[in-house]
């Protein structure tokens, strides 16, 4: 006799089985009260999900709606490429399909994604309470195309008074939550 998958109520004429509408699997309607919005799955509106799917919808909402126009919009950081002792002023976004960081001044690099290894951001401020701290930059290292060894890229906000740091700030935290 099907059961809840959460709670493992017994289905019957009063408790009736719903369909979580992300990952499909029955449920009461305790279990699968709460209704939120899944556009990626071309639902107009608000679906009845499962608590678990539910907190995830939240979350990629949130992810859309903020992170992802944050990152597509870029901010300018001084860049150093390996251990080169060089800094370079560079814009660097997300591209509009999302596969490629691209940064941009005299140089112009695009790294793939599916290509990055590893994210550190970068902070000061750091106070035992562990309040305090903002980023000021990350360093990112990647394989490049044909190549086993990693490649280091180091991202510093810029003291320049023509780039906006809080601007820089917001972009290495959206960086930090989607790494």
């Amino acid at each position: 006799c099907p059961r809840c998958m959460q709670c493992d109520t017994k289905f019957d004429f009063i408790t009736r089985k719903h369909h979580c509408r992300r990952c499909g699997k029955c449920f009461c309607d305790k279990c699968c009260s709460k209704k939120v919005p899944l556009p990626r799955m071309c639902f107009v509106d608000p679906v009845r999900q499962c608590a678990e799917c539910a907190l995830i919808s939240q979350k990629e909402t949130e992810f859309y709606d903020k992170q992802l126009k944050v990152l597509m919009n870029g901010a300018t950081f001084f860049v150093t490429l390996g251990t080169s002792d060089k800094s370079e002023l560079m814009v660097c976004r997300l591209s509009n399909n999302q596969r490629y960081l691209v940064l941009d001044g005299d140089s112009h690099y695009e790294i793939e994604i599916v290509q990055i290894s590893t994210v550190q951001i970068l902070t000061e401020g750091f106070t035992p309470g562990g309040g305090n701290t903002r980023a000021i930059g990350m360093i990112l290292q990647y394989k490049v195309p044909g190549s086993e060894e990693l490649t280091q890229m180091k991202f510093t906000a810029s003291e320049d008074f023509n780039c906006n740091k809080k601007l820089s700030a917001t972009w290495l935290a959206a960086m930090h939550k989607v790494s």
